[in-house]
């Protein structure tokens, strides 16, 4: 996923300054997608210069309201639909491929780091799953596989560690 097409997205949904932009970043999408303020105004410049979104209206003080536009909802589409493989960069597979480069107790307590910090992410996303006013409306659908997909991720990765450190444990 790119900030691009996140912008793409919350724009297709409805028009939106960058300050409505960010505020649905931090509701709908921060558990999967992180972005400052600058990088969120950067892309909007950048989108705008392009041609897949627009200025919709400006208004006091400068604030402009953005909305997608026909070759932003194409781009959309495209980026919607490829499934092409990309690359994989997983600091954390990376990080347990090297762990003979401590010892098996820090290697342990590592990995009960890792399943903690899943049930505490899972725990929240728990959370904002209750807290949701679930409809059936296209944004509650999706949201609604979107976090379970998260759900089920986290919920498995503390699996994992749980067995990962056993399996050590088991070993030495």
């Amino acid at each position: 996923m790119s900030l691009r097409h996140a912008v793409l997205g919350l724009l297709s949904e409805e028009p939106g300054s960058g300050w409505d932009l960010m505020q649905k970043f931090d509701i709908s999408l921060r558990h999967a997608w992180t972005a400052p303020q600058s990088q969120v105004y950067g892309e909007l410049a950048k989108l705008a210069d392009t041609g897949l979104i627009t200025v919709a209206e400006e208004g006091p003080r400068g604030r402009k309201v953005y909305e997608i536009t026909e070759e932003g909802r194409v781009e959309l589409r495209r980026w919607m639909i490829d499934v092409a493989p990309r690359p994989r960069r997983d600091d954390l597979i990376l990080r347990v491929f090297f762990l003979n480069a401590v010892s098996p107790e820090e290697a342990r307590a590592f990995l009960s780091r890792i399943a903690e910090a899943a049930s505490e992410r899972h725990e929240e996303l728990r959370e904002l799953h209750d807290r949701i006013d679930w409809s059936d409306d296209a944004l509650s659908v999706y949201g609604a596989l979107a976090l379970d997909w998260g759900l089920r991720l986290e919920a498995m990765q503390r699996e994992w560690a749980d067995w990962a450190r056993t399996k050590l444990r088991d070993q030495t």
